[in-house]
Parts: C-alpha cells; sequence; structure tokens
C-alpha cells in the first residue's frame, strides 16, 4: 500500500510555494497526498511566527499532527522551527524539526527514517532555492520564489533571524522555472520571497526580472506578492502597461505615522510611500492597491493610529491586513517602553477592520459595468465559476464551459455579500 502524507502550511506564500515543492518531492516518490485531518503516516507542519497569532496556529496543527497518531512521522518545518527550535524538540512527540534551510530534504529525511537508517537532521542538505518545480499543488496559481532573507532588520521583526540574510535566485533559474510551470499548464504565476523588491543577481534588479518573466511565451499572468515601498522608478511603473502583468500590489505601509515609522526603522516614510501610489493611479486609474497594517507598536499613540486611519481612508485600500504588534524576543522593539496594551491593540484593530470593509466595498464597486479576465478556481455546487479578476477582485459567473483553471472575460453585473466579503458577479 502506499504511503499516505499530509501537509498543513501556516503563514505566508512563501511557505505555500515550499510546501507545494515537498508536497511534490513525495508525490512523485508514491506517495499519497491525503487531508490533514486524515489518517496518515507522515504529517508534515509548514510553521509561522511572525506575530503571537501565528505561533498559535502552528502550535495548534502541531497538536492536531500529534494528537492519537501514535506511529506516524511528525515534521515540523518552517520559521517556529528557527525561532523555537528548543521547544519543539524537547516536547518529545515531535520526530524531527527541520530548519528552513533543510527544508528541501525532507523526503530523503522521512525516506532514511522508514528504511531503518540514520539520518541526522543537522546533515541534511542545505539549499535555499533548491525546491522542486511544483506539478502538485493546493493551489491553482503557481508560487514562485526568486529571493529569500531580509537585511532591513525592523525593529518589530524575527524574519531576518528566522530567515537569514537576503539572497536572490539566480534569473535562468527563475525563468527556468516558470517555463516549467507554464507547460504544467498553470495560468498565473506569484512571485514571492521575503523581501522581493531588494531581487539583485548579478546586477539584473526586480524591474529587469519582471521584464524578462513578460517576455517569456505562453498564455500565463504574472502577479507581484508582498513587496516592500521601495526600489521603485519609471521602468517599473511602465511594466504594467504589459498585458500579462497584474494591475495589483500588496504594497507594506505598517502605519501612517512618519514618527511610528522611524521607531519601526521602516526605509520609507509616508510622502514616499503616496507618491508611488499616486504614480500608478494616474497611470492605472482601477489600479489595486492593499497592504498591511501594524497596530499597537510600542509608543503609539491615538494621534499615531488617528493619522494611520486617516492615510487608509485616503488611499482607499481595496483590503488591509491588520495585525497586533507582538513581542519577538530578540528584537529592537522587545526593549522599548510604553507598550501599549492588549484591550487598546484589539480596539485599534477592530476599527481598521471596519474602516477596510467599507474601502472594499467601494473599491469593488467600481467595477460594476466593467470587465475582468477571471482565472477559474472553482466551481460551487450550483455550477457557478469562482475566481480572481486582474486586479484580484473576487468573482462568481456562469461558466461557458466546464471545469476549471482557464482564463474567462467577465462583464460584472453587481456586487453582493458573502458571508464577510464582497463579491462581484458577472
Amino acid at each position: 500500500m502506499k504511503r499516505r502524507v499530509a501537509f498543513k502550511t501556516l503563514g505566508c506564500r512563501l511557505n505555500q510555494f515550499e510546501t507545494d515543492s515537498v508536497l511534490t518531492d513525495f508525490y512523485k516518490s508514491g506517495y499519497e497526498i491525503v487531508g490533514f485531518s486524515e489518517p496518515a503516516d507522515v504529517y508534515v507542519v509548514n510553521t509561522c511566527t511572525v506575530t503571537n497569532q501565528g505561533d498559535h496556529k502552528s502550535k495548534t496543527a502541531i497538536n492536531q499532527a500529534v494528537h492519537g497518531r501514535e506511529g506516524s512521522l511528525v515534521v515540523v518545518t518552517g520559521c517556529m522551527a528557527e525561532s523555537q527550535k528548543q521547544y519543539l524538540e524537547n516536547r518529545g512527540d515531535i520526530s524531527y524539526v527541520i530548519d528552513n534551510k533543510s527544508k528541501v530534504s525532507i523526503l530523503p529525511l522521512v525516506e532514511a527514517h522508514f528504511n531503518g537508517e540514520i539520518l541526522s537532521p543537522d546533515n541534511l542538505k542545505k539549499d535555499v532555492f533548491g525546491f522542486t518545480v511544483a506539478e502538485k499543488s493546493f493551489h491553482t496559481r503557481s508560487m514562485i520564489k526568486i529571493q529569500d532573507g531580509c537585511d532591513n532588520f525592523c525593529t518589530y521583526c524575527i524574519v531576518p533571524s528566522v530567515r537569514g540574510a537576503a539572497v536572490s535566485r539566480p534569473v535562468q533559474d527563475i525563468l527556468d522555472n516558470i517555463r516549467k510551470v507554464i507547460d504544467l499548464g498553470y495560468k498565473e504565476i506569484v512571485l514571492t520571497g521575503v523581501n522581493i523588491s531588494r531581487y539583485d543577481h548579478e546586477g539584473l534588479d526586480f524591474t529587469g526580472l519582471i521584464e524578462k518573466i513578460l517576455n517569456l511565451e505562453g498564455n500565463f499572468r504574472v502577479r507581484i506578492s508582498s513587496i516592500e515601498p521601495e526600489g521603485f522608478g519609471q521602468p517599473f511603473f511602465n511594466l504594467f502597461a504589459h498585458e500579462k502583468l497584474c494591475p495589483h500590489l500588496h504594497l507594506c505601509l505598517q502605519s501612517g505615522s512618519d514618527r511610528i515609522l522611524m521607531q519601526m526603522r521602516r526605509t520609507y516614510r509616508l510622502q514616499a510611500y503616496r507618491d508611488i501610489i499616486e504614480e500608478l493611479l494616474k497611470r492605472y486609474p482601477l489600479f489595486n492597491f492593499t497592504t498591511d497594517i501594524l497596530v499597537g507598536f510600542p509608543g503609539e499613540t491615538e494621534d499615531d493610529f488617528d493619522q494611520t486611519c486617516k492615510v487608509i481612508r485616503e488611499i482607499g485600500f481595496s483590503h488591509v491586513h491588520t495585525f497586533k504588534y507582538s513581542i519577538r524576543h530578540g528584537t529592537r522593539a522587545e526593549r522599548m517602553p510604553d507598550q501599549v496594551p492588549e484591550k487598546v491593540k484589539q480596539q485599534r484593530s477592530q476599527a481598521v477592520r471596519e474602516l477596510a470593509a467599507e474601502l472594499k466595498q467601494q473599491y469593488r464597486q467600481q467595477f460594476i459595468g466593467k470587465q475582468q479576465t477571471v482565472l477559474v478556481e472553482k466551481i460551487t455546487k450550483n455550477g457557478l465559476a469562482r475566481g480572481y479578476g486582474q486586479h484580484y477582485v473576487p468573482v462568481e459567473f456562469r461558466p461557458t464551459q466546464p471545469g476549471t483553471n482557464f482564463f474567462e472575460p467577465v462583464t460584472l453585473k453587481h456586487l453582493a455579500a458573502a458571508s464577510h466579503d464582497f463579491i462581484l458577479k458577472g
């Protein structure tokens, strides 16, 4: 009988890319991929530790993997395996704790275990770019890792400690990876990494890399994942005139107060951020901006928070990922005075979520009567197709053909609430 393996991924798109690659390794070696709640021989938990919530979700997934699963291997990897390695190893119910650099070697480790061999995690191959092209995936889109690590050392952030120094993947490897996933039938690729705007390989910067990707042959489109607002210029703005590049950026803001941005040790100020927004909206009026907002940073006053809310409203983000500041051990912010009470963080987080919901509806309302090219990702029980348009707006419509993973132009008729979200109906 085939051995069975289950995966659980927490956190960022980079983790998603790496899980898809490891999943492909297991699939090509004859394993059956099953749901995380099903019985399996191996459970792989790819963790996140960016916030307390990430820690909590990761621990919940680990507990789910080990509970009542005697005889199964439990492999924990990802950023928590870096930041809390001793805690995880001392639990006694986890088979292996694997760091990010060794994540590519999970399959050889598991195979050695089942073969009765001794293979220490410390002796595994370490390569942050050695991942297999993801032939199997939990997603319709194909994540493409172009970069890893970060050198910014924002005062609140643990990522440089758990991902290491910034390093860029060779351009030819990226292009080959993209060609392969296009040949496999993927229609949308998402460029991901820790700090992708800092991409630099042998003098080729992020803008130059995208230009090379857009020149590849094939019926596909390109989406840029979360990115820092730095290093942009006219050549970068010009790229969005290309039909293959989606007019959407998740442009990290964190705070609308310059004073707080300085305390965070961010590399930009508010006006520079606004300049990027204004330039792109001048060229592409429906350009979609989403962002991250961190509330409750040490020393954040009501005035600082009001400035943030004002900026959010003025820019009109279509989505705001809001998270409360969490103390990360070893960061400079851990030692800062004037830590904000948890109750205040909760109130501010709720206020941003309510504002963001209002702005999301306003942004999506603009698309009524307009057309989006939708990548069909799923079919609902009542036969409707769901997917995202090029502006990263969710669309539901009656398809003209069966199946998924195809582009269809859809004229949007009205906006409907679906649970906590707003779906554009075609």
